[in-house]
């Protein structure tokens, strides 16, 4: 089918579709549609189908809620406490990180993950691509992390960190190990802090790294990712979201054009402030 011009197929490319919903990047819903997951008015997919704003279409067997407007581009920072678990859902019935999130058009995205154990930064988007572009292995953005650790830690175990060492998926390496001793929580016995920053997100990367040294991480924080830092009066299980200048800053760090930022027209500014009057 054609649009009235005839020479522009009408509708809008499926991936782009399926990724305004939120459900990841184009890159990934193109791989979903060769695999043939996505399903367009009953039929199976195929590269180059487009979607008309009435058309059911559906992912994994599941109705794909349909995003006609390009939504707000959002990021949220979430300072994760020990104990919630990254997933959607848990069979065991623990919390999730997606409790506390609030409603967004398409859905949120958790950029990487934290195990159980684990507390710190972590980042939610509605945009699939922004979402994959922080996180695949190509774009090699930086995540710090703050490490207790339990066990003499040497130089030698320090050099051979940041060369490199033989993991059971791969070799593995610190960009950077950094004593860091917080003011607040002196050393006690055999712990002590550093700094490290890891450029991939393997399962478990940053504890089997120091394991393989023969020391465990009791405590592990993660500060940063890419160029958003912790900020440091968000508290344990609290929310932050991303302002336009820090946003931009993201987007422009892994290559992806800025959104435009929303601005709120005159008679929304207008009823507001009537709203405050009253």
């Amino acid at each position: 089918m054609t649009s009235d011009g005839g020479n522009q197929p009408a509708g809008e490319k499926l991936q782009k579709v399926l990724a305004r919903a939120g459900l990841g990047s184009r890159r990934e819903m193109e791989a979903a549609i060769q695999a043939g997951r996505v399903r367009i008015e009953g039929r199976v997919a195929k590269l180059g189908d487009r979607a008309q704003p009435r058309d059911h279409v559906e992912l994994d067997g599941q109705t794909v809620q349909r995003v006609h407007r390009e939504p707000p581009r959002r990021v949220l920072l979430y300072n994760k406490p020990e104990g919630e678990v990254t997933t959607r859902s848990d069979p065991e019935g623990r919390s999730t990180v997606f409790e506390r999130l609030p409603r967004t058009p398409g859905r949120w995205i958790a950029v990487g993950r934290l195990d159980i154990n684990s507390q710190g930064l972590l980042l939610f988007t509605n945009d699939g691509e922004l979402a994959n572009a922080l996180m695949h292995p190509s774009t090699g953005v930086e995540r710090e992390y703050a490490c207790r650790i339990h066990g003499e830690v040497t130089e030698e175990m320090v050099h051979r960190l940041v060369g490199g060492v033989e993991l059971e998926d791969g070799p593995a390496h610190f960009e950077v190990v950094e004593s860091a001793m917080p003011v607040d929580e002196p050393q006690e016995g055999a712990n002590a802090w550093f700094h490290v920053i890891v450029t991939e997100g393997r399962r478990r990367e940053v504890r089997r790294l120091w394991e393989s040294q023969g020391v465990t991480v009791s405590r592990l924080i993660r500060v940063r990712y890419g160029p958003v830092v912790m900020p440091r009066d968000l508290r344990r299980g609290q929310l932050h979201e991303l302002d336009e200048a820090n946003k931009r800053e993201l987007y422009e760090h892994v290559g992806l054009t800025p959104p435009e930022p929303v601005r709120r027209t005159a008679p929304q500014r207008r009823r507001r402030r009537g709203r405050k009057r009253r």
